[in-house]
């Protein structure tokens, strides 16, 4: 619960001082919040996993280059960029390396046959490209707040309704649990 909890509380933070400062003092407080989480998630599992740690040094560097430059697309770039990269990497597993490199996180929530695993990383990296190009399209050509509400809520909603539509190809190559 605790890990849900700092995964969600950057981008609940960002949306409230949104709301109430603008998006630089969001920004700020995004930075700050996202570090403060990431130190958290490493003193109770004295390690920190790829994802928040990538998504950590691109809200710090290009928080810092919103803020110090007082140009919001900065940060509107942050989802683009992280989007992308777990894009690459997803399929550079699957083409480069015929390996579905999901496995490596979710490998403790359920079991899948090589195929299942190479099928899932190529969705999901096709997926977290379309959100990249989503963002994108949204940040250049909709109002901040259309796009604060868009990085809050509809990213969120997307990504739980592309997940639930997996669970077929999840229970087709699900493996039988080795003990």
């Amino acid at each position: 619960m605790l890990k849900l909890a700092l995964d969600f509380a950057p981008l609940l933070v960002f949306f409230v001082v949104f709301r109430l400062e603008g998006v630089m003092g969001a920004t700020i407080a995004l930075m700050i919040t996202t570090v403060v989480c990431i130190a958290i998630l490493y003193l109770c599992e004295r390690k920190v996993s790829l994802a928040p740690l990538i998504s950590g040094v691109l809200v710090t560097v290009l928080g810092g280059l919103s803020v110090a430059l007082n140009d919001e697309q900065f940060i509107k770039m942050k989802p683009t960029l992280v989007n992308i990269t777990f894009g690459l990497v997803l399929l550079v597993g699957v083409y480069g390396f015929k390996r579905g490199l999901l496995r490596h996180i979710l490998d403790m929530a359920f079991q899948m046959t090589d195929e299942g695993w190479i099928r899932l990383s190529r969705r999901w990296g096709l997926f977290f490209f379309f959100l990249a190009a989503l963002n994108e399209g949204i940040w250049r050509n909709f109002p901040t707040e259309f796009w604060v509400n868009f990085k809050v809520f509809g990213m969120f909603t997307l990504t739980v309704l592309f997940a639930a539509a997996q669970v077929r190809l999840v229970a087709k190559y699900t493996a039988p649990r080795v003990r």
